[in-house]
């Protein structure tokens, strides 16, 4: 998926109340913009960051800019739009390029189900087969290619995994989809420090059938793009990580 317009690179100088963040633009011009993502973006928003905004050419809008990318201190490129996992993933699916989720004759999004009236990101569908496939996006990176979730306790996030539990009780396929977003990342598992909660609910999950799959990004600032498959570890200490 390419960048358009193109983004305009910035310095960060703080992200604050969640969704939004002052920065720098190139010619000194100090903006608020908006932040699209609701976790803490930890390792992700160090002021004095390079970032890169995209401009909806709306002056209408209370915030005309939004954030996409920042370098974080190794070097490495983040994309901190949340909601373009699922767009990554879709896109990904309609071209044919995740073998574990191909023969699926329809994409729904944001389909309601649940005892608990979640929404899902995307139902595939084919002829007597269901699979509903809850997507996250991963940016926090740890170093030596770890990325964990969630970087925040999310109560929202351990409930999608007991809906996707009770889905999969019921006879239909229930995936967990991992989407780093960080150029940083080569295998992904749940952050026990952060929210025990969510890790502990995650491996219940797994032992119940919930299946997970996690997968790296391609990213520049001129676009991202699904690619690799990457290892994901239920449990990183039993493993030494």
């Amino acid at each position: 998926m390419q960048f358009e317009p193109p983004l305009i690179e910035a310095k960060l100088i703080k992200r604050y109340k969640r969704f939004l963040a002052d920065v720098e633009l190139e010619d000194g011009t100090q903006i608020t913009v908006h932040c699209p993502n609701t976790g803490s973006m930890k390792n992700c928003a160090e002021p004095g960051s390079r970032v890169w905004l995209a401009d909806s050419k709306n002056p209408k809008r209370k915030y005309r800019y939004s954030w996409q990318l920042v370098e974080t201190s190794p070097g490495e490129l983040a994309c901190i739009h949340s909601a373009l996992a699922n767009k990554l993933v879709r896109q990904a699916l309609e071209e044919n390029r995740i073998p574990e989720l191909a023969g699926y004759e329809q994409i729904k999004a944001e389909i309601r189900y649940g005892q608990e009236k979640s929404r899902i990101d995307l139902l595939l569908e084919k002829p007597n087969e269901q699979c509903f496939v809850e997507i996250k996006s991963v940016t926090l990176a740890m170093g030596d290619g770890l990325g964990l979730f969630p970087d925040a306790v999310s109560a929202r996030g351990t409930k999608h995994l007991r809906e996707l539990m009770q889905i999969n009780k019921e006879g239909a396929r229930a995936v967990l989809f991992y989407c780093a977003q960080h150029s940083g990342i080569k295998h992904v598992a749940p952050a026990d420090e952060i929210d025990p909660l969510y890790a502990k609910t995650l491996r219940e999950a797994v032992d119940a059938g919930v299946e997970v799959l996690a997968y790296g990004v391609k990213i520049s600032p001129c676009e991202i793009v699904l690619e690799d498959h990457l290892p994901f570890c239920i449990d990183r200490r039993a493993n030494g990580r």
